[in-house]
């Protein structure tokens, strides 16, 4: 019987990852270090916890993001899975509530039985048996030490952040309204609060924010830039009066009804939770000290005796220059038997960590099996996301999201047909992705 395959951290990629070695008769040994060892993005003890938004992005058919979940559907996914039975109303976006999605995670792998579920720190990779690094981006310094020795590569950083959450009930809602926006909704029903800001409410609020005192960072702030996907909303106003309006406080397709105008900027809540007990402010996150937070925020409208939950935050975030180690199917050029997953491989977002921990499963099963990891087609989201972490420009690699953009571009035939049809040309590079990865799965899975 061949050793077990040791996967390290318990977060979206290393349970993933862990579920597909199982599924497919091998045994694993999945090591995460919390409870025992927190990190100062966690608040619980579970795996699969979400520190972030509890967002996995678009579910609007023939969009990248929803092509990225489609195939790992497809492919047999457990956070996927997951993820609909947490799921909570989010316009044509696929939200969770994050406890009842991380308890369903951790109930799936603690009762499995060729899951071995160790709650101590890994602090160096094993080099004589198939290992997966799926550490997230809050990796222990012991086990980060071992990865750059093993890589032969530094440390990168970037700093990540995350959004306040406040109680439901502390939310005025005679001056808060439901509504989607331009009415698109979940099952008909609206699934944003929003409260709205005029221009004089805006113009105090961002005075207001850009005097507020910062928190003080893991690392100095002037050696790491921000990811700029993620940018903390009083780095957007420094950026300019009106950047935040153009960004999450963009009122485009609302209406307030007290007035019956567009507001002059709003933000936006989104459900928690199953029973909408509490709601975060979407792209709200944040690096100021929690006084402040609640200072500022206290002057948007409807929030005025807001009571939160969770402040927003600024972490560090650990990631492998991966183009210039990694192949295509994950492994370390240097070391094959070795797999790297998740957030530390330099993708970004919930899905993508979940993509590369299934497929870093997936391949060491087939390293385990004797055969040669096939990475999948380029034509796929999965293959195109791969394809990205190995193949980037390793002198500025920078962490990615799923876009259509790192797909490969239909033919010259396609492109001139439906030129004039960008919601067409999707749905082709869609249907051309999935065509493609059935036939990998008759081939390899």
């Amino acid at each position: 019987m061949p050793k077990p395959i040791t996967i390290i951290g318990g977060g979206l990629a290393g349970t993933e990852a862990a579920w597909q070695v199982a599924r497919r008769g091998l045994r694993a040994v999945l090591y995460e270090m919390r409870p025992a060892r927190s990190t100062p993005a966690h608040q619980t003890g579970h795996l699969a916890e979400l520190v972030c938004s509890n967002s996995l992005k678009s579910e609007q058919l023939s969009t990248a993001p929803w092509l990225l979940k489609e195939e790992l559907r497809r492919l047999g996914s457990l956070l996927l899975s997951a993820a609909e039975k947490a799921r909570v109303p989010g316009g044509h976006a696929l939200t969770v509530d994050r406890d009842v999605f991380a308890a369903e995670v951790t109930s799936a792998i603690a009762t499995e039985p060729a899951i071995e579920l160790r709650r101590e720190e890994a602090t160096a990779i094993p080099r004589d048996a198939i290992a997966i690094v799926a550490t997230g981006p809050l990796t222990s310094d012991p086990l980060a030490e071992d990865i750059a020795r093993l890589t032969g590569s530094g440390r990168l950083y970037f700093y990540d952040s995350i959004s306040p959450i406040v109680d439901a009930e502390s939310v005025d809602t005679g001056i808060a309204f439901w509504a989607s926006r331009y009415g698109k909704s979940t099952g008909g029903t609206d699934d944003y609060l929003n409260c709205p800001l005029d221009r004089e409410h805006y113009e105090r609020f961002v005075d207001e924010l850009l005097k507020a005192q910062g928190a003080s960072a893991h690392i100095p702030q002037d050696d790491t830039p921000y990811f700029e996907a993620c940018l903390p909303i009083e780095e957007l106003a420094r950026r300019g009066r009106d950047t935040l309006r153009f960004g999450p406080m963009k009122p485009v397709g609302l209406t307030d009804p007290r007035t019956g105008r567009r507001p002059y900027a709003v933000v936006q809540l989104r459900q928690e939770n199953q029973r909408a007990g509490s709601f975060n402010l979407v792209g709200f996150q944040n690096h100021m000290k929690f006084g402040e937070q609640a200072r500022v925020l206290r002057l948007i409208p409807g929030l005025e005796r807001a009571e939160f939950l969770r402040f927003g935050q600024i972490h560090r975030n650990t990631y492998i220059n991966a183009p210039a180690v990694l192949n295509a199917t994950l492994q370390l050029r240097s070391h094959p038997e070795v797999l790297f997953a998740g957030q530390i491989s330099g993708v970004e977002g919930y899905v993508e960590s979940i993509a590369t921990g299934l497929m870093a499963g997936l391949h060491a099963c087939a390293l385990a099996a004797g055969d040669l990891p096939q990475p999948l087609p380029r034509q796929t989201a999965l293959g195109s996301l791969c394809h990205y972490v190995s193949a980037a420009d390793a002198r500025d690699y920078q962490p990615a999201n799923i876009t259509f953009d790192l797909l490969p571009p239909l033919d010259e035939a396609h492109r001139h047909r439906l030129r004039h049809d960008k919601q067409a040309r999707h749905a082709e590079v869609c249907s051309r992705a999935l065509e493609a990865l059935e036939e990998y799965v008759h081939a390899h899975v």
